[in-house]
C-alpha cells in the first residue's frame, strides 16, 4: 500500500486478510450487524439515571461515540453507520415499547450468543483466529468492513 493510503483502508486490508473464505465472509455479513444490534439493544436495557434521560440513553451515547470514530475515518462510512444505528435504535425502541425491557434484553442476549457462535464457526471454517483477538479496535472495524462491502456492491465509494 502507498503512503497515501487512508488508515481505514489499512484497517480493512488487515481485516480482509483474516476473512478470505467466502463462507466466513457471508457469516460475517449476517452476524456482525446482528451483534451490533444486540449490543445496542443490551445498552438500551440499562436504566438511565434520573428523569432527564430516557431508555436508550446509554445506547445513544455508545452509537454517538462509534459514529464519531467511523466519521473520523470516512465521512461516507460515518453517515452510513449513523443510518444503520438509527435503524437499530428504532428496532430496539419498538421492541422495548411493545414488549418491555425483559423481552428486549433476552432477545438481545439470544441474538448476541447465536451471532458470536456463527462468527466462531466462520473462523473455524476460515482457519484463522478473529482479528479482534490481536487488536480490540477490530470490534469497531468489522461493522464498517461489512458496510464497505455493501458500498462496493452498490458502486459507491467510501
Amino acid at each position: 500500500m502507498s503512503a497515501t493510503t487512508r488508515p481505514i483502508d489499512r484497517w480493512f486490508a488487515s481485516y480482509s486478510g483474516d476473512h478470505r473464505n467466502a463462507t466466513n465472509q457471508l457469516i460475517h455479513v449476517v452476524c456482525v450487524p446482528a451483534i451490533v444490534w444486540s449490543i445496542v439493544a443490551l445498552l438500551w436495557c440499562i436504566p438511565a439515571p434520573g428523569t432527564l434521560f430516557r431508555p436508550g440513553f446509554w445506547a445513544a451515547a455508545a452509537m454517538f461515540g462509534a459514529t464519531l470514530f467511523y466519521y473520523r475515518h470516512s465521512r461516507a462510512l460515518g453517515l452510513g453507520m449513523l443510518a444503520m444505528f438509527v435503524l437499530m435504535a428504532l428496532l430496539s425502541f419498538a421492541v422495548f415499547n411493545a414488549f418491555g425491557r425483559t423481552t428486549l434484553l433476552w432477545s438481545a442476549v439470544a441474538v448476541f450468543v447465536v451471532a458470536w457462535i456463527g462468527q466462531f464457526v466462520g473462523h473455524k471454517i476460515e482457519g484463522r483466529k478473529p482479528s479482534f483477538l490481536t487488536d480490540l479496535t477490530y470490534l469497531l472495524i468489522g461493522p464498517a468492513w461489512v458496510l464497505a462491502k455493501l458500498y462496493r456492491k452498490l458502486g459507491w465509494s467510501y
